[in-house]
C-alpha cells in the first residue's frame, strides 16, 4: 500500500481534496468553474453579539458590494430571515482580448428570535457592505418579576 502512495502522491492529494469538498459543500459539477460554485454557495458571514447592559442582540452580516435593494429581511414564526441576490460582472480588455466575469446567486441566513420579539422591535442598517440588525434580547413582558408574599 505504501508503494502506491509513494509512486502516486497526487492520487492521495486528489482523494483528500475530494473528501474535503464533500463535507464543505464545495463540489462542482463538470464544466463549472469556481466562480459559479462560489455564487451558488455564497453564505455571508454572520456575527451575533449580545449586550446584557442594553438588553440588545446585534447581528452583523458581511454583504460586500450589495445595496439595500438587493437584501430582504423577513420575520416569520419567530425567525429572522436575511436573504438576497448577488449579481456582479466585470470586464477587462487587455492585449487584444476581453475577459468577462459574471457571478450570480441567492443566499439566505436564518436567525432564531427571542420569544415575544415583533418586527416593530427590530432595526436594520446597511453601511459599507455590512448589514447590522438589532433587536431586544427579551421583551418587557418576558423579564422576571418578583411577586411579594402576603
Amino acid at each position: 500500500m505504501s508503494v502506491f502512495w509513494t509512486a502516486y502522491p497526487s492520487a492521495f492529494s486528489e482523494f483528500d481534496r475530494a473528501f474535503n469538498d464533500v463535507f464543505t459543500g464545495a463540489v462542482t459539477r463538470a464544466g463549472e468553474n469556481s466562480d459559479q460554485s462560489f455564487a451558488q454557495g455564497f453564505k455571508p458571514r454572520m456575527d451575533v453579539h449580545e449586550s446584557k447592559d442594553n438588553n440588545l442582540v446585534t447581528a452583523t452580516f458581511e454583504l460586500p458590494g450589495l445595496k439595500k435593494e438587493d437584501v430582504a429581511i423577513d420575520v416569520h414564526n419567530g425567525r429572522l430571515t436575511v436573504s438576497g441576490e448577488v449579481k456582479t460582472s466585470s470586464e477587462e480588455t487587455k492585449d487584444g482580448y476581453v475577459v468577462r466575469e459574471r457571478r450570480s446567486g441567492k443566499f439566505t441566513r436564518v436567525l432564531p428570535l427571542p420569544q415575544g420579539v415583533t418586527p416593530d422591535n427590530i432595526s436594520a442598517a446597511l453601511n459599507d457592505g455590512v448589514l447590522t440588525v438589532t433587536f431586544p434580547k427579551s421583551t418587557p413582558e418576558q423579564e422576571a418579576k418578583r411577586i411579594a408574599v402576603n
